[in-house]
């Protein structure tokens, strides 16, 4: 029953009957209840009926504003004030707004009706294909826009299966059981490149072939033609079927380029499709291009970073390729039919209007002379990247020249050193980040620096006066890496030599050495001597940061150092070792005689207490013998004690910690005062803490040590002289006197000290003693 009846019926109820009319009463108020009861659960089920829903997303929503400020929050929040190494934000000009603006407009694009929207992308698309192929000399070529830069390369072997294999869309794997296909990396190529492919494509990891790089002749970082050649025979020969090849302009870590022309009539050879990919894939863009380079301009796709070489942020990677047949192309996925996917190179439509052909130039250029500034060495591989590592030169008699090259310079009886490579590195991105180092890892080379402007100048705006103090700071860091790798056999032989400390082998430390100090247990178990070896050392390097040094002391790496020992960072050529393991070893020696002290006195109280209770107990008992048992009952015992009262010495007891012995307190009570007892061991100390010059620090050799002991030696020889010229003659007989002589000089002697003694008497104003003098002129 609705209310608009309910008025009705009670008015008809009222004219019937009065009990009537009361009963309807009743159900208008009872079904008013249930109807507001109704409401009111209505608004609870609206109100709490998602208890799991996100507090950002509950209630009507958020302004803008708020939104805004959580995204400035969370870009710049507490993150940025609890990291200490600050970070350098992408330089984001006017060319990455536009960059920035194209991803807005995508947005308001695709809600175009649907034939304004087809001609629109139309138009975006084709221009830019348009302008990229004419830009880095890839005629007729077609391009597909992606976000990840593998996903080029993975739709081209989508399109190359679909061309090789006819009946691969019917049939599917089937048709690839039978005849296994081939793809060929070079072992310089990226981490994880082949495994990714097979992975989406669905292939077993014996479809990639891993092809090495020269190892006699041309660069290291190169493909082996001939050994790729001989490896795709054996391949036909075994039934499998050759199907890509992914060659490098400048590969991921040295920027090298492959012998792309060769590898190009290697490919039509066997049928192949070639892909390139590569930083100095750039370079076409210039007005002149090596050789080298400037053939990968007839592979047959190659995929372009543009973002990072144009420092546009947010922009696709493009792969350009050729290919007659579009349908294969919409196969593979290179084409949509949809005009939103078209939308993706918007962002690269403005951008490229926006620079022009002379922003884009200038660019590139800018990188490639950067590049000039910090290669001293033109080599014949024109590589826009500089890749160089910290090496040593050994000869018969040791270590004969430390310095820095680039892989270009050879490697003939040069060993690298992997961890001060990496020190290095680390040191220029953190003196220098407008620079861009960074550290890669080079399969035959080991740890290396790498500079490649082309990946980061534009996105980091790096100017040449950045690079020159890149140089300052490489020239000042390799002097402090070349003493660190001088100083660390003598630091290791002085040790091994010292008694109480450890050396440790550490290959991954960059600094001076390890060392960690022997604790000497005495019987103690395996759990209890780690803790004291870890509290002893763990104090030593506390006390060790105290001293003025320049060293830096740490516990080591986060992860992979050696547990319980002392780690000593880079050091320069006028540190002083012996100095440093003698402080070492001698603070160590303290730290744990003191630990040894405590405890030993911990035990020591404890059996004197022990003791000193045992006494105590006998001393009462012979204190009741001698008092006797009458005077210990309460009332008999005080009244012998008025009437005789017993004498009793006090007899107590005092613990000398310095001594760890109990004595007696009579003689405390005797002279009413305490003694000192004996004194205390001096505390250990270095036997090498020499006096320093003001202003000098700690383990540092003075360069005019040897000077200032001359000088000082001449000085204190000077002095002795004039204080024996000032001597009477007799005083200082020479080798030729006779026993006159010798007669003579005692009497000089004599009255010289019959001088001095008047010259006291007289010094202290009181008179002087008459028969003294009258006695030693007598015995005269």
């Amino acid at each position: 029953m609705d209310k608009c009846s309910r008025p009705g019926l009670s008015f008809f109820l009222k004219m019937v009957d009065p009990t009537l009319a009361e009963m309807g009463k009743n159900l208008n108020e009872a079904m008013k209840m249930l109807e507001d009861n109704q409401r009111l659960e209505e608004e609870n089920e609206k109100k709490y009926a998602r208890k799991d829903i996100p507090g950002p997303l509950q209630g009507s929503g958020q302004d803008m504003v708020s939104i805004l400020q959580l995204v400035q929050n969370l870009m710049h929040g507490e993150e940025e004030e609890e990291t200490s190494q600050s970070y350098r934000l992408q330089n984001v000009g006017e060319q990455g707004h536009m960059a920035l603006l194209g991803h807005s407009l995508a947005a308001y694009i695709s809600v175009l009706d649907r034939e304004r929207l087809r001609k629109l992308t139309t138009r975006i698309l084709s221009d830019t294909t348009l302008w990229l192929c004419r830009l880095f000399r890839y005629e007729n070529g077609s391009a597909y826009y992606h976000e990840d830069d593998r996903e080029g390369l993975l739709k081209i072997c989508r399109l190359v299966i679909h061309t090789r294999y006819e009946d691969y869309t019917i049939e599917g794997f089937n048709v690839l059981y039978t005849k296994q296909p081939v793809i060929y990396i070079s072992s310089a190529a990226r981490t994880g490149l082949g495994q990714a492919l097979c992975n989406q494509l669905g292939l077993p990891l014996s479809c990639v072939c891993r092809v090495p790089c020269n190892t006699m002749f041309g660069s290291q970082h190169q493909m082996d033609v001939a050994l790729l050649d001989r490896l795709i025979k054996e391949d036909v020969e075994s039934g499998k079927l050759p199907l890509l090849l992914v060659a490098n302009a400048g590969t991921p870590g040295a920027g090298h380029t492959d012998k792309l022309g060769r590898l190009k009539e290697l490919c039509e050879q066997y049928k192949m499709w070639l892909h390139v990919e590569g930083v100095n894939l750039a370079t076409l863009a210039l007005g002149y291009v090596s050789s080298s380079v400037l053939a990968a301009t007839k592979c047959d796709s190659m995929t372009l970073t543009l973002g990072s070489w144009l420092g546009l942020p947010a922009v696709p990677t493009v792969t350009l390729y050729r290919h007659e047949d579009p349908s294969l192309s919409l196969a593979a996925g290179l084409t949509s039919s949809q005009p939103v996917e078209k939308l993706r190179a918007l962002p690269l439509w403005l951008s490229l209007q926006y620079l022009g052909h002379d922003g884009i130039v200038e660019r590139i250029k800018h990188a490639s002379q950067l590049v000039r500034i910090i290669h001293s060495v033109e080599d014949e591989l024109s590589s826009p990247v500089v890749v160089f590592k910290f090496f040593q030169e050994y000869s018969n008699r040791g270590i004969k020249q430390c310095t820095c090259c680039a892989l270009s310079c050879g490697r003939a009886r040069r060993i690298p050193n992997c961890a001060l490579s990496l020190q290095l590195g680390e040191q220029l991105a953190q003196l220098v980040p407008a620079s861009g180092v960074d550290v890669v890892e080079l399969e035959d080379e080991g740890t290396c620096v790498r500079f490649s402007p082309l990946m980061t100048s534009a996105v980091l705006g790096t100017e040449i006066q950045d690079i020159d103090q890149l140089v300052d700071c490489l020239k000042m860091k390799i002097p402090v890496l070349t003493s660190t790798l001088q100083l660390r056999e003598e630091f290791e032989q002085e040790v091994r030599r010292t008694v109480g400390l450890l050396y440790i082998e550490d290959l991954g430390w960059p600094g001076l050495g390890v060392v960690r100090y022997n604790y000497h247990s005495d019987g103690k178990n395996d759990d209890k001597q780690e803790k004291e070896l870890e509290k002893i050392n763990t104090e030593l390097l506390k006390k060790l940061n105290e001293l003025e040094s320049d060293l830096t002391f740490s516990l080591g790496p986060e992860f992979g150092g050696q547990k319980n020992c002392v780690y000593i960072g880079m050091v320069t050529e006028d540190l002083d070792v012996s100095e440093l393991v003698e402080t070492i070893a001698a603070t160590g020696r303290e730290i744990e005689e003191n630990s040894r002290l405590l405890e030993n006195m911990t035990e020591v109280v404890r059996k004197g207490i022990q003791e000193a209770q045992l006494q105590l107990q006998k001393a009462n008992e012979e204190r009741l013998l001698e008092e006797g048992l009458l005077r210990q009952i309460p009332v008999v015992g005080s009244v012998l004690n008025w009437f005789s009262p017993f004498q009793a010495s006090a007899k107590g007891r005092t613990f000398n910690l310095t001594a760890g012995s109990l004595e007696s307190t009579e003689s405390t009570y005797v002279s009413k005062a305490q003694g000192t007892g004996t004194t205390p061991p001096p505390t250990p100390t270095s036997s090498l803490a020499k006096q320093r010059l003001p202003g000098q620090k700690a383990f540092k050799r003075s360069l005019r040590s040897s000077d200032g002991f001359s000088e000082t030696s001449s000085i204190s020889h000077c002095d002795d002289l004039e204080k024996m010229d000032q001597r009477p003659p007799a005083l200082c007989p020479g080798p030729e006197q006779g026993p006159l002589e010798m007669e003579k000089a005692e009497e000089q002697k004599e009255v010289a000290q019959a001088q001095t003694d008047t010259e006291d008497i007289h010094s202290d104003k009181s008179p002087p003693d008459c028969t003294k003098v009258e006695d030693q002129a007598s015995q005269r």
